[in-house]
């Protein structure tokens, strides 16, 4: 049945492909996946991206615009009638006018980006201008940890499950849980109810350990933090059992038979449309990352941050690109890793931030060059929220960052309105990224590496957007980044050149 599976869906891709091609014959395509885990910034990068190739941002290290062979870029329609349209328009206004930072992503939406561009080949430059449609692909991160279910049965789904429950870290958080757990017999008569009790309870517990306190990051199914038109749907109502490893199949009218139905549910009504759908139609990917946010809430974050992206990768169909791979079995050739909000931290320490996010996906890395695909890593900002300036604290100076904070932000004891500006040193990262990691009795797929974060006094606050300046032509700048530039070029520059 699994084969017959795998091939019915490797047919339905095929059929796709062929018919993405035939409507890309005469201008070429791209369709480039953006992701991250909760808050990483994927509605804001998209919106300083669309924003700065509309407006003419400076991007130095985008050598189609350094060079002046881009000529326009702009919005059209999008091709996938069923997909929601990025709302472009709404979260600009939100960075420019009210300097407010967007909403998150909860769903998947799309947003056709066309560049014209002169050719950097002499010979190509002498057939005409060149044509590429981007067509951009949000989703939400979570949805990517649910793509490895598709190969595990609701036992395994279980085991695994319950084994991060039950961690040192997460026992506290999962606790009315565990007790509700505790007291459900498997073998018990299926009962609507009980399915109801023990399944807000596993999604109260995911929600809290999402929460900034402990910013943990493997938090399947991914759909249960964000169920949009879902959300009480049977297909969303189950929950881990403990089963043992040798039981026996689940008997009809049990209330495990009715737990296995619904996650086997689950994987076809949800994933694997999703999958089919959208995933396995992309070119490339970026992935953005809250280095930060999880150095902000201790070790164990990390420690599941590094299994999280581990994860992500091995979803995804990492190969070479080839004219007739794209066609009939499209891979992804490309994968960015970008540790975001970089402007958190004064310039010295981008390298460590980009240090510390190579270490954590260097596992998955590795297995994406294997297969052919191309992997960069980088600390970014899509919006600049700081600048940078030099403090003397009790007679040295210090490198500090210049910005407002968001209204409720806390330091030392000072809760900020919103309409501050303030200078503060946020710290050094470790010059070692290997300091952050130190791996004691466990090291299992499930629950990761016991870490030891060293003494480092970070301290990171959340900023408001800039305020952009106009010309005197009373036109807005287009919005300040950190290497948006170099993420575009690894994306699509070669498709300009």
């Amino acid at each position: 049945m699994n084969s017959l599976t795998s091939l019915t869906e490797e047919t339905r891709l095929t059929l796709a492909n062929l018919a993405d091609a035939a409507t890309g014959l005469t201008v070429p395509s791209l369709r480039l996946g953006v992701t991250g885990l909760a808050r990483s910034g994927k509605t804001v990068f998209l919106t300083a991206l669309v924003h700065n190739l509309v407006h003419g941002g400076r991007l130095p290290l985008f050598s189609a615009s350094a060079g002046r062979r881009m000529t326009s870029a702009c919005l059209q329609p999008q091709p996938d009638d069923a997909v929601p349209r990025f709302d472009y328009e709404a979260h600009v206004s939100a960075l420019v006018s009210q300097r407010i930072w967007p909403d998150s992503t909860r769903q998947v939406s799309e947003l056709r980006l066309t560049i014209d561009y002169e050719s950097a080949s002499f010979f190509y430059r002498k057939l005409g201008p060149g044509r590429l449609h981007v067509d951009l692909i949000d989703y939400p991160g979570e949805w990517l940890l649910d793509l490895p279910l598709l190969g595990k049965d609701f036992a395994a789904f279980s085991a695994e499950a319950l084994t991060r429950a039950r961690a040192e870290n997460r026992t506290e958080i999962a606790k009315p849980f565990l007790s509700t757990l505790k007291d459900t017999d498997p073998q018990a008569e299926e009962n609507e109810l009980a399915a109801q009790t023990l399944s807000g309870h596993f999604k109260t517990y995911l929600a809290a350990c999402r929460d900034d306190a402990h910013a943990l990051s493997m938090l399947p199914p991914g759909r249960f933090l964000m169920p949009g038109d879902l959300d009480g749907s049977p297909a969303l109502t189950f929950a881990p059992l403990d089963i043992p490893a040798d039981a026996a199949p689940a008997r009809k009218g049990t209330l495990r038979a009715m737990m296995e139905r619904r996650y086997e549910a689950y994987k076809t009504h949800v994933v694997r449309p999703f999958f089919r759908n959208h995933f396995a139609r992309l070119d490339r990917q970026i992935v953005l990352v809250d280095v930060l946010n999880a150095l902000n809430a201790g070790p164990h974050a990390i420690a599941d941050l590094e299994i999280a992206l581990s994860e992500v990768l091995s979803a995804f169909r990492p190969g070479r690109r080839s004219w007739l791979s794209s066609i009939l079995t499209r891979r992804i050739d490309r994968i960015l890793f970008a540790a975001t909000k970089a402007d958190h931290l004064h310039s010295a320490d981008h390298d460590r931030l980009e240090a510390i996010l190579k270490r954590l996906v260097a596992r998955a890395e590795e297995r994406a060059r294997f297969k052919g695909a191309e992997v960069d890593v980088l600390a970014m900002a899509a919006v600049r929220a700081t600048r940078e300036a030099t403090v003397k604290h009790k007679g040295e100076e210090l490198p500090a960052i210049l910005g407002t904070p968001l209204p409720g932000e806390i330091l030392h004891g000072e809760r900020y309105d919103g309409n501050t500006e303030i200078a503060m040193f946020p710290g050094d990262l470790p010059k070692d990224p290997e300091s952050l990691f130190r791996d004691s009795e466990s090291n299992s797929e499930v629950t990761g590496p016991k870490i030891r974060l060293g003494k480092s006094n970070l301290q990171f606050l959340r900023f408001r957007p800039p305020e952009l300046d106009t010309t005197a032509e009373g036109l807005t700048l287009s919005l300040p980044h950190i290497r948006l530039d170099r993420a575009l070029e690894f994306l699509i520059g070669d498709r300009l050149a």
